[in-house]
């Protein structure tokens, strides 16, 4: 490979790592599509009465302006079927939640008490609900009214674990959505977020100041392979705010008689998400190359499916990534090897024509001619390759299927980092023999140091990842090495 050639797998590579660095330390506050940078004198209808404040002060207001109606006692209210179960108090506050698929407990997800709300925005301000309830016969329901708003409250526990909620008054009212949070950061890089979907999902950190108006499908809180959400039956248009106290505020915009929707706690698994309908599966963020990345996930539940364990799964279906890739990685490694090839003489063209910059491309585009050499032979094969990486890194950074999936001895929980950090070790060896493996094609000592340096580099900024990502990488970069040996002495 050239120097020119060197520069730019360089480069790719470089890429890759600054791609993964970025992801896993310096990942940027994901904001709001259309996200409004303050809601300047914006003009707010409450039943025929405008007022104009900035966004900022709308959060800022609430806890002084919520009007709370009489209320005696707090009472709380369950509904669980043995599987499900949800925990109320007659303000129609949350308190509690369980789900015999979650991993985690549910105060462990949303990380605050009574982390859903809901009020009715009055002319005089947000006020608080006041139900008397009346349980229905078979347990899975309860109805309440509250006589100062006129409203009808009726909650019930479906079959497929969620928690139906119906909201119905004479009179239209609007409604303030609230969820309670606070920060939170995993050792495996998981951070503690707030989750919306109306045309996308957009996801901003619990902690983070945000804002926005669209058309909204559902919201919740997402946070290490769990999600707690909140969607409506038919999409409400809503503005909607985060503030740095960890909370989420969510205001409909049009009045309304009725208002009906479900919430639902639950690991992200793919599927079962997908079972409730209303694009939930797409809290499982599989990023650009969602296209590549649920076949991916399928073929990890296919091996998982007949040997039972993930990372036996994530080394057979590295394989045959490997495998399939194979007629590209095949290119790149014999263009590698006919620039290596050219390489001295290359490099008596640049001293001969140092002077000469037009007569040193021309006698070298020549040489390539010659040879059939092409300087982006090697890294063009491998740039087709890295969307298929990028697929494969986000499905084993966001997949549940890793969450308390163990490997073997040492390796307890693939979705978290190796706590003697054996697979980094051996994945930063693996890459430094890599280059060790194929010959140096550059004379430049510049360039020789920092690619001796890259794998170990590598290796360091992996340390706090999954096990099971750092796992593909140690297999693929292994298979590899075999892949090009073979290239090697089958090629002349």
């Amino acid at each position: 490979m050239g120097s020119d050639q060197r520069r730019v797998f360089l480069a790719v590579v470089l890429s890759g790592v600054v791609l993964v660095v970025w992801q896993t330390f310096f990942a940027p506050k994901v904001s709001v599509d259309n996200k409004i940078k303050a809601y300047e004198q914006q003009r707010e209808t409450v039943y025929g009465r405008k007022a104009e404040k900035s966004n900022k002060e709308l959060s800022n207001s609430i806890s002084r302006n919520t009007v709370d109606a009489p209320i005696g006692k707090v009472e709380g209210h369950s509904l669980n079927d043995g599987k499900i179960g949800f925990s109320f108090n007659n303000r129609l506050e949350l308190e509690n939640s369980q789900n015999k698929n979650a991993i985690i407990d549910f105060m462990s997800t949303v990380g605050r008490e009574k982390p859903f709300q809901l009020q009715v925005l009055t002319p005089t301000g947000p006020q608080a609900i006041s139900l008397d309830w009346k349980a229905s016969d078979d347990g899975k329901s309860i109805a309440g009214r509250d006589g100062s708003l006129g409203l009808d409250v009726v909650i019930s526990l479906l079959d497929n674990g969620k928690l139906d909620l119906s909201l119905n008054s004479p009179k239209a009212h609007r409604f303030r959505f609230i969820l309670n949070s606070s920060k939170k950061e995993m050792e495996n890089n998981q951070m503690r977020k707030f989750i919306i979907f109306s045309k996308d999902v957009d996801r901003f950190i619990v902690g983070d100041s945000e804002s926005g108006e669209s058309k909204v499908k559902w919201f919740g809180i997402d946070f290490n392979f769990h999600l707690f959400a909140f969607s409506f039956e038919e999409k409400q248009m809503a503005k909607f705010s985060s503030s740095e106290s960890g909370r989420f505020y969510l205001d409909t915009i049009n009045p309304v008689n009725k208002i009906k929707g479900g919430l639902i706690f639950t690991k992200k698994d793919y599927d079962y998400l997908l079972s409730y309908g209303d694009k939930l599966e797409l809290s499982v963020d599989f990023g650009f190359f969602y296209i590549l990345a649920v076949p991916i996930m399928r073929g990890l539940q296919f091996f998982y499916h007949y040997i039972p364990n993930y990372g036996v799964a994530i080394i057979l279906l590295t394989l045959l990534i490997r495998m399939i890739t194979f007629p590209l990685q095949y290119k790149s490694f014999k263009s590698m090897k006919k620039m290596q090839k050219v390489q001295p003489e290359l490099t008596k063209i640049k001293e001969k024509f140092k002077d000469d910059p037009q007569r040193m491309q021309k006698e070298t585009m020549e040489l390539f001619r010659r040879a059939g050499a092409n300087p982006l032979g090697g890294c063009l094969p491998l740039l087709l390759q890295m969307p298929i990486f990028f697929a494969f890194y986000q499905v084993l950074y966001e997949s549940v299927e890793l969450l308390g999936a163990p490997f073997f001895g040492w390796i307890s929980d693939l979705s978290q980092k190796d706590p003697f950090y054996v697979l980094p070790v051996l994945m930063s060896l693996s890459i430094f023999l890599q280059q060790k493996f194929q010959p140096s094609t550059t004379a430049d000592p510049t360039q020789k140091k920092i690619m001796m340096l890259m794998p170990f580099f590598f290796g360091f900024i992996m340390i706090n990842v999954s096990s099971g990502l750092v796992l593909y990488i140690f297999v693929s970069t292994l298979f590899g090495m075999i892949q090009q040996y073979f290239v090697y002495r089958t090629t002349d």
